[in-house]
């Protein structure tokens, strides 16, 4: 009878738990629970003397033995890391915990409430976000028997009360879809309100920053400007003291007796006599290749097509431009014999070069160096470097102390500073017996082009001509030896005489290309002074012309602009305009144009698209009528264009 009372005693379903099985699981919760309610079953039972009871003894030993298992310790010990908030919610229903999470909003909440125009609710736009989420499309739904479905989906008498029903039924279902639609129209049309806020707000942030990045710009270029003066008198300095020491090493030794005779007079043996006067002719040494330390980032985070500032520079039609950096130094020449250099960071002219005496058509700035070629058949090189030139141009200065930095704020052609560029000069290059109409120098080496149909290559660290090549003494050999190239053929569209017979030029170490008034463009090796190769497709007069390592890119009055591949000698592109072609040039994206139009062309490589830049397009609609554009240059983007009235544009391509 004890070993039944002791049997009916135990627990009945002892389940081994394992050290690697957690506790936890469905098997040990359901055997543990099992254990719990025997033993609180014979725990509140009527026993005199719970100790003395078999029942109590045997239930408190088999809880002692499963609580010393390590798997029902860690458990035990893993719930006692649990927050108290995590076991009331593992006790609560959802809807229970929703309830309490409304039930009560602390009143800094209420009060800080944002307004919205929005005239539906939270859940109402939850619900048209989310339709699956409501009653009628609950995952766990009733469920609708077959029989139920067959009833539905029989065939009913249209004038039945079931008809009336069901009709009803699907017009409240389709009535709260478009309520549902409108919900969700009102939704996105808000979203979209708020996504306009704030782009309008990042519009607003963004051009204080590019505010605050031209400010950096224009402190950049007054600390650069001044590093180069510091280095320009370090280099004098150093001149100098080599001078000095080189004298010094030469004086022959003598004794102290002769010494002391000549101790007086030794300061009229100065070195400062042996400078060179200021009417001594400039020595043949290469000045320093000033190149800039940083360069410009502010055009590019402007949009394409916007203009950056228009000058009046001359009065009279502009007939060479050329700049060396983007916010650099422009240096402009136009019909009314002036030459003038420009600040584009300011928008200030900063003197005028004077030496040519007549107007120069043809000029190329290269870091500091520039090179200009008149109508007066001669070449002038000038260091930029070497101007006296305030970047900040303070406004507040006496008349007889007047600035260095020109400001034309009244759109007038008015004479900058005398004497601001006067040490720019270095030397003349004469050779030629008629007008410069194209020039291209690189390193030590410059070509120039006249109207005296040749060419000449000149040493620029010997200030000399080194090469003259004759265009039609070239057109004649090649019409001999039966060429391609064909005798010397005057073009249909330059009757008029206007054309350049050598239009432009670009050398590149031994690599000469040039066009002609004939329409040929010819490559020369300047080893040989031959013609190489002869590319022929032209009507007309070449006016511009350049090349990189795989293309060259010409235009020409016969109102096209065509890409020949250099390793084939073919055509490899061609675009046709309404009107001639009087200047071009291209960088890595862009090729643009001047056409006789009042807006630049532009072609875009990379998108393969053309779209205008000009003012023809900005000042359209304002009722302007903006002059012809003659001449273009580009950078980086950086474009810069000159009109016949004299007018300057600065623009972002």
């Amino acid at each position: 009878m004890a070993n039944s009372d002791q049997n009916r005693d135990a627990f009945p379903d002892d389940v081994s738990i394992d050290d690697d099985t957690s506790v936890i699981s469905t098997r040990g919760l359901e055997a543990f629970g099992r254990k719990v309610t025997t033993t609180a079953s014979h725990l509140i039972g009527p026993i005199t003397d719970p100790t003395s009871h078999p029942h109590y003894q045997s239930a408190m030993t088999e809880i002692h033995k499963q609580l010393q298992k390590p798997t029902l310790q860690r458990s035990v010990f893993a719930i006692a890391r649990t927050t108290p908030t995590d076991l009331v919610r593992s006790k609560l229903s959802s809807k229970e915990i929703q309830s309490r999470a409304l039930a009560y909003v602390p009143d800094e909440l209420l009060k800080n409430i944002p307004a919205n125009s929005n005239s539906y609710s939270l859940f109402q736009g939850f619900q048209a976000s989310f339709p699956d989420f409501n009653d009628e499309g609950k995952k766990h739904k009733r469920r609708v028997s077959r029989g139920r479905k067959m009833l539905d989906e029989r065939p009913v008498d249209p004038g039945s009360p079931h008809a009336v029903q069901r009709l009803k039924k699907d017009k409240t279902s389709m009535m709260h879809q478009l309520e549902m639609l409108g919900v969700r129209k009102n939704m996105a049309s808000s979203e979209i309100r708020e996504i306009d806020n704030k782009i309008a707000n990042l519009h607003g942030m963004r051009k204080i920053i590019l505010d605050r990045l031209a400010n950096l710009e224009k402190e950049e270029a007054v600390l650069e400007h001044d590093i180069m003066d510091v280095e320009s008198r370090l280099d004098e300095a150093q001149e100098l003291a080599d001078e000095a020491e080189s004298l010094a090493m030469a004086t022959p030794n003598k004794s102290e007796e002769d010494l002391s005779r000549t101790e007086e007079g030794f300061m009229s043996q100065s070195i400062y006599e042996k400078l060179p006067a200021a009417n001594t002719p400039p020595s043949k040494k290469k000045p320093r290749n000033h190149r800039k330390k940083t360069l410009p980032i502010l055009h590019e985070h402007f949009e394409p097509g916007t203009m950056i500032r228009s000058m009046r520079a001359h009065q009279d039609n502009i007939t060479a431009l050329d700049f060396d950096a983007p916010f650099g130094l422009m240096v402009s020449a136009a019909m009314d014999d002036s030459v003038r250099v420009w600040d584009l960071n300011a928008g200030r002219c900063i003197g005028t070069l004077e030496g040519h005496t007549a107007s120069v058509r043809t000029l190329q700035v290269e870091d500091n160096f520039l090179a200009t070629g008149s109508m007066d058949a001669t070449i002038k090189l000038w260091d930029l470097s070497k101007a006296h030139y305030d970047p900040q141009g303070s406004q507040e200065v006496d008349e007889e102390d007047e600035d260095l930095a020109f400001v034309n704020p009244d759109d007038h052609a008015v004479d900058p500073p005398a004497g601001s560029m006067a040490d720019c000069p270095l030397f003349t290059l004469e050779a030629h017996l008629d007008e410069i109409t194209a020039l291209h120098f690189r390193g030590d080496v410059l070509v120039s082009g006249s109207a005296d149909k040749t060419l000449r290559q000149w040493d620029l660290t010997k200030g000399r001509c080194v090469q003259t090549l004759d265009v039609m003494w070239a057109a004649a050999q090649a019409t001999a030896m039966g060429s391609s190239d064909g005798p010397w053929r005057q073009t249909s569209r330059s009757a008029d005489g206007s054309a350049d017979f050598v239009g432009a030029l670009q050398v590149f170490e031994s690599a000469l290309a040039c066009g002609t008034a004939d329409g040929m463009v010819r490559l020369w090796d300047l080893r040989s002074g031959q013609v190489h190769r002869s590319l022929v497709g032209h009507t007309g007069p070449v006016t511009c012309l350049q090349f990189d390592d795989v293309h060259l890119v010409t235009g020409s009055l016969d109102r096209s602009i065509r890409i020949w591949d250099l390793r084939t000698g073919s055509i490899f592109d061609a675009y046709a305009y309404d009107h001639p072609i009087t200047s071009m040039m291209f960088d890595t994206r862009r090729i643009v144009c001047a056409a006789g139009e009042d807006v630049v062309k532009v072609y875009d490589k990379v998108e393969g698209r053309h779209w205008d830049c000009g003012a023809g397009i900005t000042e359209t609609e304002k009722a302007k009528s903006p002059a012809i554009i003659e001449r273009v240059r580009i950078r980086d983007g950086y474009m810069v264009e000159g009109r016949q009235d004299g007018v300057v544009g600065v623009w972002t391509c």
